[in-house]
Order: structure tokens, then C-alpha cells, then sequence
């Protein structure tokens, strides 16, 4: 393609996405709203062109009015009753009843008001491009039958707040009687903006809509009263449900009972102090919340840094390891973050030409590499050229990305300079897959010689090695130096470091090609049986070069107030079973002193830098094929600190990225190139009695 298809191209896609953005959405006609959706026609409805959820479709008085083209026919036809306006009027109350209990959009955009930004009167809520997609999420939870749990990380000023109150209000209201609501802000000021919005709601929602049609009630009953002294509790009567509201900064407030739906806002800038930290705050929020359809859990914020509890709930949910669901909104999402291009082809030149440019003139400007990395996430040309104009706020990076992250691993802000281009990790992603295999080895024993005797993979999906390529081991004919297996050593608690044995296949090294991860070992374990374990998966990939990364077990000794070096006793009792443990370089001064070999990988203050420097060089230039995803998350996240020292940003790890290191290290600067040789059977050697008298 040249240079001006290229640029033709960018600008028809562009096009694509602004029609994308900005298709016809309209709630009370149901066109282009939330949810799969059926164009009807009922030729005497107010609305006569409706699209309405399919869900809808299937209860029976919407089918038949639709079946029957009018609400006169309906009556005439289905019902055997004399037309009137009256009774078509009743029909219609019904439908709409029925369209707001299967359509939130609708709810919202005919029965609700809000706050009009920038002032002026109350405006009825028409839900926004991000806020529709929240709503999907959130119905396809409730549609399913299931609990719903996000964990909701949002760039600023899109109303995710609102949608998750007035959700919640929508469940209380129209759904079901007696559901109780607790709503959490970040402090008093947030508690006051929920109770006015609750407020401004209620106080316009038509009473008849809180009580089933035909039933009897007062046009000036109460919707809203309060219920005990706090004034913290409130009450609508006709709903039998609670609404309370708290804050963070009173742990007291926030106390949870019999309640179905909790929101909690702005969680990432809770405070951690002394009695009240946000993890104990939300366990007394939620610990009542029963795990049933009809129950809604929120964690919503704003990024706020590392290591917190909003960070570590927003990750658990992202790799699946938690009953939330994880959902993040990019600045781009949001239709008001975009600023008209006077010369579309010009800016599309400029993007284009430079897409691999790493220079910034100056703190306030991101690259035009960053730029096109915008680009390829999705955000149109016009977004693109607002965050320029927006970034020249901002002295650094950091600071506008805590405000306007482009996706959740630049949302939480970090102290130092990240070490691996997050454009060359992203280029990993293609290889990465779910392994074929997941299990573990097992022989007659778990230590000793027996350790190695009937040594066999057994599949279990409850295991933790996970397997992509099994070895490939030719009785006649062996590939010297094909496998390397690589240990970092964790702990054995779960809080702990993971402990990592990571398997290298470097057989197309030996025509220019790139070695590739085939196998994994993540878990936890006791460190002696770890090195034992690590041992038993090398012998299976056809005795490779074992590589223990050895500080671990030393600080280990250390801590146990252990004589001597424990470490090395036991890599020693490996290595007087398995022939092929890694073991240091010795200087001459040691060879010369006798001193014993040590084995293991020492990483300190000069190797560390080494074997990372190695790993920049073999990410920058694409150098080895990864499999587990969850390597590339720890790339993306290790930083060079401002004491200069490596390591990962507060809240993640730094374990399959240092058996990266390692193991690549070595794999191109210590090993030899594979290479095809006849096996030969190893014969043991009699030992030889000594002659003596005594014997002849």
C-alpha cells in the first residue's frame, strides 16, 4: 500500500468510527438503544414505530398488540370489546408498564430527570455512548439470571456514578418490592451530590408509577421519607425499599444490614488509616449481599496510583480470578473528548508519516508513535487531536493519564520510567494462548533419587503446569541443548511471591529462529520441594539445563537463622541425582583456592541489570515467542525506580518476567546452538576391588 492509500484509508476508517460513535440513538423509540432489539409498527400507539427488546416480545399482551398491528384491533379482535378511547388509553398505560420493566433506556428517558450540566432546568436522562455500554453490561448480568459484580474502572466526567444509582433505583422502583439499596461516596460532599440526585428523581417520578396499575392512591402521598435520626436512611413507602448513603470517611455510616444493591464511588481514593481501611470498609458494606440474581455489587473509580484495594480488585477481576467482572472506559469512549480538524488530510498525513517517531519536542507532547498507538485503540482523528490540545495542560504523561487513561494499564499511575516499550510488548500478544495441556508431573517419589523414577504427565485442569508443546524426545537421535528450564522461587503462603519454572524450546536457534515458551510451573509450594519439582519437569523435557535462581533460598536461610548454606545443600542433593543443574562461573582465584562449585543463578547488583538489559534487547527486537499473557501484564508494569533500582510498580508481581530474564539470558549468551547428535546408552562402570593379600 503507499503512503497515500495508507492515508485514504485512515480517513475512510475514520469515517467508519465517527458513524459508529455517533449513530441515531433515540430511547423512546428504541432505536439504536441498548440490547437486541425488533422494529414493530402499531399503527394507533402515540409512538407508532417502535424498536423494542425481544425479551419484551415474548410476554403475551405485546405480542398480540403487535400481532394485531393497533391497539383498536387489539380490542376489537383479541379482547371482543366495543372500542373506546378510554380502554385504548388503559392498553396503552400497560404497554409502556411493561416497556419500562424490559427497557432502562426508556425508564430513564420518559420518567427520570437529572441535573442539567452547565444549569438550567432538570432534563430527563438520555443515557451517553459510554453509558450505554455499562448498561449492556450490566443487563446481560441480570437477563442471565446472575448476581451482578463489576469493578468499574472509568476515566472522568462520562456519568458512570449516575448509571449505577439510577440502575439501582430502576431494580428498586420498577423490578421488585423491598429491594434495600446502600450507596458509599468518597466523602461528604459525594453523600450530598447522591442524595440530591435521589432527591431530584424522585421528587419528579409520577406517583402512580410506584403502584401497580388500577390501584388505588393519593396524588400527595410521600415518595421519599426518612427513616430513624441519622438521616442517612431513607425510605419509599410504596416500594418498601431503603435507600442509605455513607461515606468512607465515616466507617460507622457504612455499615451494611439487609441490603440487595450497593454502590461504592470513587473507591481507588478511599484512604487507608489506622481502623479504617478500604477493604474493611467494603467487607461491612457487603458482607450481607447474598450471591443471588437481583443483587448488584459496584466498585466504581478513578484510578489513584498502586498497590491500593481499588488496583487489586480491578486486576483480580480482570484476570477472572474474582466473582466481579472487570469493565474499563477510555477517554476516548467519551464523545465530549473530541475536537473538529480543520484539514482532515493534513492531520491524517502527519499521524501516519509519523507513526514511528519516538521524539517529543517537548514535556507537554507525546510521540507520534503514542499518537498512532491511539490511533490503532480505536479513538478517531478528532479525539486524537483534542488529547493534544488537552496534553499540553499537563507537564507529564503520568499526570494526564490519571485523568484520561488510554486503557487500564496506563489508568493507575506510577512513580517511576517503564522499562519495556509498551508497543513492542504488545506485539507478543499474537502468540499468546491457552496451553493444550494443564497438569503436573509426578514420579515414585517427590525427593531423592526416586524422584525421577516413572516420571509422567498427568492432565488435571486443577493443576498448575500448563503445558503448550510436550518435549519431543527421538530414542536414536538427541537435539543437544534444545530445552532450558528456568526457577524463580516465591513462597509457599499465598500472599507470597509465585513460585515460576518456566520451559525454553530452543530448537530453531539452530537455523536463525527464535526460542519459545512450552512450558509453566506457576504456584505456590514449600522451596525445597519446589527445586525438587523444578528438577522432575527438566528430566521430562529430555534432561535440560536446570537454572535455579538461587536468592530466594539464600535470604530464606538467612531468615531461619540456618548455619551454613542451606541452599546449596540443596541444590547439592540435586545435583548428585540430575545431570544437568546450572552452576556459576568460577574466577580463577576460586579455581585456585579449591573452592566448592556454587549452582543456582545469583541475581545482584551487577547481574540483575544484565539479564534485563538482555531482556529490552530481545522485546525491542522480537527475539522469543511468549504464551502466557499474564507475562506481558508484568512487562507492561515493571518500572527503573528513582534509586535507579528495577522492579515492579507497587501491587504487581515481577515473577514470570524475571525466569524471562534469566532464561533468555543464558539461552542466547551461555548455551551452545542446539545441535542433532546419536544418543548413546550410558553404561555403568563396575567398581574395582583392590587386590590384596587377603583376597589372593
Amino acid at each position: 500500500m503507499t503512503r497515500e492509500e495508507a492515508i485514504q484509508a485512515i480517513i475512510k476508517e475514520n469515517e467508519r468510527r465517527n458513524a459508529e460513535i455517533y449513530a441515531k440513538f433515540d430511547p423512546v423509540s428504541g432505536e439504536g438503544s441498548v440490547g437486541e432489539r425488533k422494529r414493530v409498527v402499531i399503527d394507533d400507539f402515540p409512538i407508532s414505530v417502535q424498536w423494542l427488546p425481544v425479551e419484551m416480545l415474548r410476554v403475551p399482551l405485546v405480542r398480540q398488540i403487535v400481532e394485531c398491528g393497533s391497539v383498536r384491533a387489539f380490542l376489537t379482535d383479541n379482547l371482543n370489546v366495543e372500542y373506546t378511547e378510554e380502554d385504548r388509553l388503559k392498553v396503552i398505560e400497560q404497554f409502556v408498564r411493561i416497556r419500562c420493566r424490559y427497557d432502562f433506556a426508556f425508564w430513564a428517558a420518559v420518567l427520570v430527570y437529572i441535573k442539567r450540566k452547565g444549569g438550567g432546568e432538570d432534563v430527563l436522562f438520555r443515557l451517553s455512548r459510554p453509558q450505554r455500554r455499562f448498561v449492556e453490561r450490566l443487563e446481560r448480568l441480570r437477563k442471565a439470571g446472575k448476581p451482578i459484580r463489576i469493578v468499574l474502572l472509568k476515566a472522568r466526567q462520562w456519568g458512570g456514578s449516575t448509571v449505577s444509582q439510577l440502575y439501582m433505583a430502576w431494580l428498586q422502583l420498577v423490578h421488585k418490592v423491598g429491594l434495600n439499596s446502600l450507596i458509599i461516596a468518597h466523602q461528604g460532599a459525594g453523600s450530598d451530590e447522591i442524595k440530591d440526585m435521589f432527591d431530584r428523581m424522585i421528587k419528579a417520578y409520577p406517583v402512580e408509577m410506584l403502584h401497580k396499575l388500577g390501584e388505588a392512591y393519593d396524588a400527595n402521598e410521600p415518595k421519599l421519607v426518612g427513616v430513624g435520626k441519622s438521616g442517612s436512611i431513607y425510605r419509599v413507602p410504596q416500594r418498601n425499599c431503603k435507600i442509605k448513603i455513607g461515606t468512607a470517611e465515616r466507617p460507622d455510616s457504612c455499615r451494611g444490614g439487609d441490603y440487595n444493591l450497593v454502590h461504592l464511588s470513587e473507591v481507588g481514593l478511599w484512604k487507608a488509616t489506622e481502623g479504617k481501611k478500604p477493604e474493611d470498609i467494603v467487607r461491612s458494606a457487603c458482607s450481607g449481599v447474598l450471591y443471588r440474581p437481583y443483587t448488584m455489587i459496584v466498585y466504581e473509580s478513578t484510578a489513584n496510583g498502586t498497590g491500593n484495594f481499588f488496583q487489586r480488585e480491578y486486576d483480580m477481576a480482570s484476570k477472572g480470578k474474582s466473582q466481579f467482572e472487570a469493565m474499563f472506559v477510555s477517554w476516548f469512549d467519551i464523545e465530549i473528548y473530541s475536537t473538529p480538524v480543520d484539514d482532515i488530510l493534513s492531520f491524517a498525513a502527519s499521524l501516519y508519516d509519523n507513526r514511528n517517531n519516538d521524539n517529543v519536542a517537548s514535556s507537554r507532547e507525546e510521540s507520534g508513535k503514542y499518537l498512532w498507538w491511539l490511533w490503532e485503540k480505536g479513538a478517531t482523528l478528532e479525539a486524537i487531536h483534542w488529547y493534544i490540545l488537552e496534553r499540553a495542560k499537563y507537564n507529564e504523561h503520568a499526570s494526564m493519564a490519571s485523568e484520561y487513561p488510554s486503557d487500564d494499564v496506563e489508568a493507575f499511575v506510577h512513580s517511576g520510567t517503564m522499562v519495556f516499550d509498551k508497543y513492542k510488548v504488545e506485539a507478543f500478544k499474537k502468540y499468546c494462548k491457552e496451553p493444550r495441556f494443564v497438569g503436573d508431573v509426578y514420579a515414585d517419589a517427590d525427593e531423592g533419587k526416586n524422584a525421577f523414577k516413572n516420571l509422567r504427565f498427568v492432565e488435571d485442569r486443577q493443576g498448575v503446569l500448563w503445558i503448550w508443546e510436550k518435549p519431543e524426545i527421538d530414542e536414536d537421535e538427541k537435539v543437544t541443548d534444545r530445552y532450558l528450564t528456568v526457577v524463580d522461587v516465591g513462597g509457599r503462603s499465598s500472599k507470597a511471591d509465585w513460585s515460576v519454572i518456566v520451559v525454553f524450546d530452543r530448537l530453531f536457534m539452530a537455523e536463525g529462529g527464535r526460542p519459545a515458551v512450552v512450558a509453566q510451573w506457576y504456584g505456590h509450594c514449600d522451596i525445597d520441594l519446589l527445586a525438587w519439582k523444578a528438577a522432575q519437569i527438566a528430566a521430562f523435557y529430555d534432561n535440560s539445563l536446570l537454572v535455579i535462581e538461587s536468592n530466594t533460598l539464600e535470604t530464606h536461610d538467612k531468615e531461619r537463622d540456618v548455619d551454613g548454606d542451606q541452599s546449596q545443600f540443596i541444590l547439592n542433593q540435586i545435583k548428585g541425582v540430575y545431570p544437568n543443574l546450572y552452576a556459576r562461573k568460577q574466577s580463577e582465584e576460586d579455581i585456585l583456592q579449591g573452592l566448592p562449585t556454587k549452582y543456582g543463578f545469583h541475581t545482584n547488583v551487577a547481574t540483575k541489570p544484565m539479564v534485563i538489559s538482555t531482556l529490552v534487547k530481545v522485546i525491542r527486537q522480537n527475539l522469543y515467542v511468549e504464551r502466557d499473557a499474564r507475562c506481558l501484564d508484568e512487562y507492561l508494569t515493571y518500572e527503573k525506580k528513582p534509586n535507579g533500582a528495577y522492579g515492579a510498580i507497587i501491587g504487581k508481581h515481577d515473577d514470570l518476567l524475571m525466569t524471562r530474564a534469566i532464561g533468555l539470558h543464558i539461552c542466547f549468551y551461555e548455551m551452545e546452538l542446539p545441535k542433532f547428535v546419536k544418543r548413546t546408552k550410558r553404561m555403568l562402570v563396575k567398581k574395582k576391588n583392590a587386590v590384596s593379600a587377603a583376597t589372593i
